[in-house]
């Protein structure tokens, strides 16, 4: 390989890098300084895909911001491309500032189990992979014992055919999505996975939901 070849490509990986880390605290500093300023808490949630998860919560009344992002994995400052392997462990999430004087975090999980199937591991519709399971990712023991009592609920009185898979763990590892991943739905509502897939659910959910919508 030439020594130009080699410069390039260096230099093309140090870029990467320093884009990655810019995003992370971008974001990290964007959520930390609307936490500050507004009072707001934050909920982790994983419901398949996020461009559909994003779609969803951005539209409730009391969401001040959603972040898409991947948690729980043990690789740093994870890629989508390396997410999407599946080998990170991570999940992609949705990373929700809200003011708990205008939605509360039971509402959140209200409308979090009723737009995806917490039924089906590691899977929703035709998007397979562990990075797409079912999480709450909680901040708080408050946090994690609502997400266990709703879902003990559930359970109980039947309200899905199948066990729910839903995972209920400490929020941990998060890092931010690109930026390309940010707002997707809204930016790129005519592509096609927004057209078959996000459009029917955000469709579905703000019929459930008419009276929670901004």
């Amino acid at each position: 390989m030439k020594a130009n070849t080699v410069l390039i490509l260096c230099f093309v990986v140090l870029a990467q890098l320093f884009s990655c880390a810019q995003r992370n605290e971008t974001s990290a500093k964007q959520i930390d300084n609307m936490n500050t300023n507004l009072k707001l808490d934050t909920a982790t949630l994983g419901a398949g895909c996020f461009w559909c998860v994003e779609a969803i919560f951005q539209q409730l009344k009391g969401v001040e911001l959603v972040v898409s992002g991947y948690a729980g994995g043990h690789v740093k400052n994870p890629s989508y491309k390396e997410v999407c392997t599946g080998n990170t462990g991570h999940a992609e999430v949705c990373q929700i500032l809200f003011n708990p004087q205008e939605i509360s975090y039971d509402e959140l999980l209200e409308v979090f189990w009723q737009t995806h199937d917490p039924t089906t591991l590691n899977q929703q519709g035709a998007d397979r992979g562990t990075q797409y399971r079912s999480s709450v990712f909680y901040h708080s023991d408050l946090q994690k014992e609502r997400a266990e009592y709703y879902k003990s609920r559930l359970t109980e009185e039947g309200a899905f055919s199948a066990p729910i898979v839903t995972e209920i763990v400490p929020f941990a590892n998060y890092y931010p999505a690109e930026d390309y991943h940010q707002n997707y739905f809204n930016e790129n509502g005519e592509q096609g996975y927004c057209q078959m897939v996000v459009r029917p659910k955000l469709e579905k959910f703000q019929k459930a939901f008419k009276d929670k919508l901004k």
